[in-house]
């Protein structure tokens, strides 16, 4: 059996390959799927499924345009009702790819139509793929779009069963392979191992201790992050089935007046630093060196249009598809930063040392943290006000555009498009802390909890 991972860090996104004799089946595919047509190409197999293991609300998928590519089945659980052809699979059901066997669970909670997968090849160790019923640390939301009028109570109680009933039921050593990792939005606590095993979870897994069905209800549906606004268009575009990548529009070079003029989003995806030292007014700053497609899904429209700045051409290429794999289709344009021939603004970057000694000082200033109330509450530096960058443009009147004001986050990576979003908003005395919450922990600078 040929088994590979193809882990997406830009969405937390785990997608797989199974392989045996001449045929093989992807479970999960992102939206770009050139990667698995050359995998079957070199180990000579024909892509003979295509499993969704339930609707994907954080990513577009490419399931449509890999069945166009190759004539395999599309496979969804059976609650899903897609509005395309495909093959709707139930408890119990089983898909032969060559000499494996993949036997399908129902597992519901995360979403209605959820789905886990059962690898089954002789003398190979089991495996079973997750989805989003089962993370790594974690289990899925119960709350997000696609739960057909139940509640988010609702959904947690089918999720218990689904985990205690179902997978739990299975032996310590099956292999664990979940369709997301840490920094995912569709749970709380995800580790950064991208796979474990079923009795490594039952010791570690916080959601999988010992509780009673209303306890583990009551823990999964509080303090629960607002899903970002795109989820539901996603979902949508899953449901339907997206448009072929060819079939989108490239986006066209344009000069620095045009760029001027433009009325939509200016999207810089430099690195802090680089933003920092210089950028056009204005403009909000989302680097390809993070969880890129995740946060641009999170703070951009999926129908506004844009305009792409960036140091490369091929950095452009970049960012246009990685936005394609979150819905956002709209980019009209770009322009490389070398070309911008206006004036610049900046946005001063400083050290947690020199923000520590601008803390003791007798001064007006405000310190945002922009991470989640989670990350938050586990170690901050003092002084700081939690405001999220998620909603962090609905916040900005909590804050005074006239005083000085900085932001941290845990890297750095977060708070450099935190500022840029108050640069929008008015203010103009601002400053990113690089390194962020991590590099002020190992400087041994206070911190709260």
């Amino acid at each position: 059996m040929k088994f590979k991972q193809f882990y997406l860090g830009c969405l937390a996104h785990a997608s797989y390959y199974i392989g045996s004799e001449g045929e093989a089946a992807i479970v999960d595919p992102q939206r770009d799927v050139e990667q698995y047509l050359t995998e079957a190409e070199t180990n000579n197999q024909k892509i003979k499924y295509i499993i969704e293991t339930h609707l994907h609300a954080d990513f577009v998928s490419g399931h449509i345009e890999l069945a166009r590519k190759t004539g395999a089945k599309i496979v969804f659980g059976a609650e899903a009702n897609a509005e395309f052809e495909h093959t709707a699979v139930k408890d119990g059901d089983v898909l032969a790819v060559g000499e494996v066997n993949l036997r399908i669970l129902e597992t519901p909670g995360h979403t209605p139509e959820g789905i886990s997968i059962i690898v089954e090849n002789v003398n190979k160790p089991r495996k079973i793929l997750t989805g989003d019923t089962l993370f790594i640390g974690d289990v899925g939301r119960p709350d997000l779009v696609g739960s057909k009028g139940f509640t988010a109570e609702q959904m947690a109680g089918f999720l218990y069963d689904s985990l205690h009933e179902k997978i739990l039921q299975l032996p310590d050593d099956t292999e664990v392979y979940p369709a997301h990792g840490a920094g995912s939005l569709c749970g709380k606590n995800m580790s950064k191992e991208t796979w474990s095993t079923v009795g490594e979870q039952r010791k570690l897994n916080y959601a999988l201790q010992p509780m009673a069905k209303d306890e583990f209800v009551k823990m999964m549906t509080e303090n629960l992050t607002e899903a970002p606004a795109y989820f539901p268009k996603s979902m949508a575009k899953n449901l339907a089935g997206a448009r072929s990548l060819e079939e989108l529009s490239k986006p066209k070079e344009m000069s620095a007046q045009e760029v001027k003029d433009f009325s939509g989003v200016i999207l810089d995806v430099r690195s802090a630093d680089d933003f920092g030292a210089g950028h056009i007014p204005n403009a909000l700053n989302i680097g390809l060196g993070g969880q890129f497609a995740s946060w641009a899904g999170t703070l951009i429209d999926t129908d506004a249009p844009v305009v792409i700045v960036a140091d490369a051409e091929e950095k452009v290429v970049e960012a246009a598809m990685r936005l394609a794999r979150v819905g956002i289709e709209s980019v009209e344009g770009f322009l490389l930063i070398s070309d911008w021939t206006y004036s610049s603004a900046r946005i001063e970057q400083i050290s947690v040392e020199e923000m520590n000694k601008r803390l003791s000082g007798k001064n007006d200033l405000q310190f945002i943290d922009v991470r989640r109330a989670g990350e938050y509450e586990s170690g901050h530096a003092p002084r700081t006000v939690n405001l999220t960058l998620s909603n962090l443009e609905n916040l900005t009147d909590k804050l005074d555009a006239s005083r000085p004001t900085y932001a941290i986050c845990q890297g750095g990576y977060r708070s450099s498009a935190a500022t840029s979003i108050l640069e929008q908003k008015g203010f103009r005395a601002i400053c990113n802390i690089t390194g962020g919450t991590d590099a002020w922990t190992k400087a041994g600078l206070e911190v709260e909890k």
